[in-house]
C-alpha cells in the first residue's frame, strides 16, 4: 500500500480512532503508590432493592437514574461531568448519528485496505501500549521457558503480531470468528509459531464446562467439542474480543451477546493462564455497573491499570484493562471465574433459567457486591483510573465537527 493511500486512510478513520493510557508504568516497575483523594460525599440515589444497581443492557443503553456509580461519578469528577455535556449534545445532534453510522459502514464493508489499515492500526495500538504500560513483554521469569500466549479474538491480528515481535520466543494459540460466520480475516503472515482456530468463542461449550447440549436448543449442532489445553499453561492472555453486526446469530443471543462474549474470554482466558500472568481485556463505558463490576473483581486478584491508546478510537468509549500479576489460584479469582461462567451459561442456556424472563436480571442477582459496597471500597481508585480515560475521549470530542457545531 502506498504511503498517500495509507495517508487518506488514516485521515478518513482517525475520528474513529480512541484509545488512552492511564499508567507510564513498566512491566519491571513496581507499582505506584495508592492514589490518596479526600473521602467524597455519598451520593443521593434512587433506592433499589438490596442497594443493588441493575447493570445496564449490553451496549450501555440503559437510563442512568437508578444507577448510584454514575452518581458518584457525575458528583465526584470533573472529567466525568464534563464528558457527559459533550456526549449529551452529540447524542442530540444527528450530524453525531450520521458520523458514528458511517464508521460502521466502513468497518463492516471493509475491503483489503480497509482491513490492513485497522491491522496497522492494532499493531500501533499494541506498541503504545507496551510502551506506557509494559503490558505485552512476558517476564522471563515468570514463562521459565518458551512463552506462550492466548488470543480469544485474533482477527485481523495487529494486536497479535506485535506481540509476537515483543517477545520473539514466544507461540501463541489464536482463536477467531471464520470469515464464513461474518469474521474478520486473519492478515499477519503463516508462521508455525501461531496455530489459529476458526471458531466462535462463545461456543466453546466443552471448555466452559457443559457436559451436555439440549437437543431443542437453537444452536444445537453448532457448539464445539474441548478445544483448548486444560492447564494453566499461558504467561498472556489477549481478550479484545467485541460483537460483529456481520455475524448472523440466533435471536436468543442478540440481547446479551456482549456479555456472553466477554464472559466466555474471561473464563477461558482466566482458567489458562499461569498464576503471575498478564491479561489484557477490551471494555466499554467505564461508568457502567457492569465495567466497574468487572474492575473491582480483577482489584481483588490483581495489579490493574487502564489503558486508552491514542492511535485511534479517540471518540469513543473503549479502553483496556491491563491486569498484572493475576494470581489465578487465588479464592477471589476462582469465585470471580464462576460468577462470570454462570452468567454465560444463563444467556447461552436461557431456557433452563427458572423465574427470570431477562439476561440482565440473571447478572444482578448474581452480583457478589452492592454499588454503595464498590463505591466505598473502590470509588476514589476508580476515579483516579478513569480520569485519563475520560479526558482523551473528552478532547477528541471536543474537535469532532459534530460537537462543535451543535447547540449549547
Amino acid at each position: 500500500m502506498s504511503s498517500d493511500t495509507m495517508d487518506n486512510l488514516s485521515r478518513q478513520f482517525e475520528p474513529l480512532v480512541l484509545s488512552s493510557s492511564t499508567a507510564n508504568m513498566s512491566a519491571d516497575q513496581p507499582a505506584a503508590p495508592p492514589v490518596t483523594l479526600p473521602e467524597a460525599p455519598k451520593p443521593t440515589v434512587p433506592p433499589m432493592p438490596d442497594g443493588r444497581a441493575r447493570p445496564y443492557d449490553s451496549d450501555g443503553n440503559r437510563s442512568n437514574c437508578h444507577n448510584p456509580v454514575f452518581h458518584y461519578l457525575m458528583a465526584n469528577s470533573a472529567e466525568f461531568r464534563e464528558l457527559e455535556t459533550l456526549r449529551a449534545k452529540g447524542w442530540n445532534n444527528t450530524e453525531g448519528d450520521a458520523f458514528f453510522n458511517q464508521q460502521r459502514k466502513h468497518a463492516d464493508e471493509a475491503d483489503s485496505q480497509t482491513a490492513m489499515f485497522f491491522y496497522k492500526l492494532m499493531q500501533k495500538i499494541a506498541d503504545e501500549m507496551q510502551r506506557k504500560t509494559g503490558a505485552i513483554r512476558i517476564s522471563s521469569f515468570l514463562s521459565r521457558g518458551k512463552p506462550r500466549i492466548l488470543d480469544t479474538c485474533v482477527a485481523p491480528g495487529g494486536f497479535l503480531s506485535k506481540a509476537l515481535k515483543i517477545n520473539p520466543n514466544a507461540t501463541a494459540l489464536a482463536l477467531t470468528l471464520s470469515p464464513d460466520q461474518g469474521g474478520h480475516k486473519c492478515l499477519f503472515p503463516v508462521t508455525d509459531r501461531v496455530e489459529t482456530h476458526l471458531v466462535d468463542v462463545t461456543m466453546l461449550a466443552a471448555d466452559m464446562g457443559v457436559t451436555s447440549i439440549p437437543s431443542d436448543h437453537p444452536d444445537a449442532d453448532r457448539f464445539y467439542p474441548r478445544l483448548l489445553p486444560t492447564g494453566k499453561t499461558f504467561d498472556l492472555v489477549i481478550c479484545d474480543g467485541h460483537v460483529l453486526r456481520t455475524h448472523e446469530r440466533a435471536s436468543y443471543r442478540e440481547k446479551c451477546e456482549a456479555r456472553r462474549l466477554t464472559n466466555s474470554q474471561l473464563v477461558l482466558g482466566l482458567k489458562r493462564l499461569k498464576p503471575g500472568g498478564k491479561l489484557i481485556l477490551l471494555l466499554h463505558k467505564i461508568e457502567m455497573w457492569k465495567s466497574v463490576e468487572t474492575l473491582y473483581a480483577f482489584s481483588k486478584f490483581a495489579r490493574i491499570e487502564l489503558f486508552k491508546p491514542t492511535a485511534g478510537h479517540a471518540k469513543r468509549s473503549s479502553f483496556y484493562l491491563i491486569a498484572k500479576n493475576v494470581q489465578t489460584e487465588s479464592p477471589e479469582c476462582l469465585a470471580a471465574i464462576e460468577r462470570w461462567r454462570e452468567t454465560w451459561h444463563a444467556a447461552t442456556f436461557p431456557a433452563e433459567v427458572e423465574d427470570v424472563d431477562q439476561e440482565e436480571d440473571v447478572e444482578w442477582k448474581k452480583d457478589p457486591w452492592t454499588a454503595e459496597e464498590v463505591i466505598e471500597d473502590f470509588g476514589p481508585k476508580l476515579l483516579s483510573m478513569a480520569a485519563p480515560v475520560w479526558k482523551i475521549q473528552t478532547d477528541a470530542l471536543a474537535t469532532a465537527p459534530f460537537i462543535k457545531g451543535a447547540a449549547p
